[in-house]
């Protein structure tokens, strides 16, 4: 026969081994990850930029700090897109560092430093820790001083867990199971994972360590598995960066209206021939004639000394260009306002690649006519996004594609002069050299995009 007591035991084994049932099915993770690290060597990963060292040790990877040499970078070998990633670390409390994302490294730009998304690790006062940076490109894109929670989830001195998700053009990150930054920007969708440490250059930073263990990714049924998150999203497009607001930039498009903006010859802004949706402006096709649809349209204010940015769309053999030192009383008649003219061209398909008084100097990214742009310039395929930027200062011009400088020139130059007397400009006098005129973007009969047209108005004898 069962006592009470016999009873009342049973009861209370039977509860404590379903509570620990219960805990251990919730602790259990069904997701399909991929270890990007076999905690035993460094396979599959390679070290890039500086000469601080990595090891293994104790199941983890170790980065040491070395005296005056770059940031360095110890990087998957292999490139992801979409993915979830998951890892733990632990930083010194004296150092900076990061975990790049989709980022990349070429010859052509900067020497192939890194250069992309980062997520912060950041074990300073300021807690930044899981805030997006964008490395050796635009600086800060999703700060952290307006998210006390994140900030205070950082645990100094020891082992931290990141979880990052980079699905199309949506970066969320979460700190220790706190929700950090949220963040809408699509300017790379593709590169390597990197394990940075930060370069130094204090005899007491040398020999400092960073830690990484338990690195796992998952790539596919993304859906699936992604976290939603109460944060509000930071979105970049037609929105000044953290850096630019700081540099003086303001926005030439406002995303939305013909703010700023009227047809070249018009008092408004044209009312056929431009669209404006989803924040993409676009020039609409109507047979690659010059001019003969909605026509040019231009900024209503005059600009001296600048630098401008605009991320331009081809789409197959189209043609258009972003002209500035825009006179609009100059040539009133049928085609184009005259201007300096930032080509923007499928160089494969429009036959404008292959003519031009200089040889070719009607390719993209060139000085219409006059200068050939650099022929190992990085320009995207046909159908993504590229960023044109042009740099006036003290009539010194660059252009710029894709953060890679392909020309410059002296603008009111001998040089220059004389290849304006050989081109088709020679017939308007001083072409060029206004000291101040308007931005044009051109409507040249093909659909072409545009999207954060941005400006940053420099008094003179400006330098960077």
């Amino acid at each position: 026969m069962m006592t009470k007591t016999n009873t009342l035991k049973i009861i209370l084994s039977f509860l404590v081994s379903a509570s620990l049932f219960g805990c251990q099915t919730e602790a259990k993770d069904s997701t399909p990850w991929v270890d990007l690290f076999d905690g035993e060597t460094l396979t599959g990963w390679s070290k890039i930029g500086g000469d601080a060292t990595y090891k293994v040790e104790d199941g983890a990877i170790v980065g040491t700090t070395v005296l005056n040499t770059p940031n360095t970078f110890l990087r998957s070998d292999e490139l992801y897109g979409d993915f979830i990633l998951e890892l733990e670390y632990k930083v010194d409390p004296s150092m900076n560092s990061g975990i790049q994302i989709r980022s990349n490294s070429f010859d052509y730009y900067l020497n192939g430093s890194v250069h992309g998304y980062q997520i912060e690790i950041d074990p300073s006062e300021r807690a930044w820790s899981a805030g997006i940076y964008d490395e050796a490109r635009r600086g800060w894109l999703n700060t952290m001083e307006n998210n006390p929670e994140a900030q205070k989830a950082f645990k100094q001195n020891e082992w931290n867990h990141y979880r990052i998700e980079a699905i199309a053009d949506t970066i969320r990150t979460w700190i220790n199971g706190v929700p950090a930054a949220y963040l809408i920007d699509d300017k790379t969708s593709t590169g390597f994972i990197g394990l940075q440490v930060h370069s130094i250059k204090e005899d007491s930073q040398e020999g400092k360590q960073i830690m990484w263990r338990n690195v796992k990714i998952l790539t596919s049924d993304l859906g699936k598995y992604a976290k939603s998150s109460p944060l509000q999203p930071v979105v970049t497009k037609n929105n000044l960066t953290i850096d630019e607001e700081k540099k003086g930039w303001k926005l030439l498009w406002d995303g939305k209206t013909s703010n700023g903006w009227k047809g070249a010859k018009l008092d408004a802004f044209p009312e056929k021939g431009w669209v404006m949706e989803d924040g993409v402006l676009s020039v609409l096709s109507s047979g690659g004639a010059e001019s003969r649809a909605g026509g040019d349209i231009v900024t209503e204010e005059l600009f001296s000394d600048f630098e401008l940015k605009v991320d331009f769309k081809l789409t197959p053999g189209a043609n258009s260009g972003i002209k500035y030192y825009v006179d609009t009383e100059i040539n009133k008649g049928p085609g184009s306002s005259i201007g300096l003219e930032y080509q923007i061209l499928d160089d494969e398909l429009h036959p404008d690649a292959k003519l031009g008084n200089h040889e070719g100097s009607r390719t993209v990214s060139s000085l219409y006519d006059l200068i050939q742009a650099d022929t190992n310039k990085p320009i995207k395929p046909i159908g993504e996004w590229n960023t044109a930027h042009i740099k006036s200062i003290n009539n010194h011009i660059e252009h710029w594609l894709n953060g890679v400088k392909v020309l410059e020139y002296e603008r009111k130059s001998p040089e220059y002069r004389k290849l304006v007397s050989e081109s088709k400009y020679v017939k308007w006098k001083d072409f060029g050299e206004l000291d101040r005129g308007q931005i044009l973007l051109q409507d040249h009969g093909d659909l072409v995009s545009f999207r954060n047209i941005k400006i940053r108005p420099l008094d003179k004898n400006t330098a960077e």
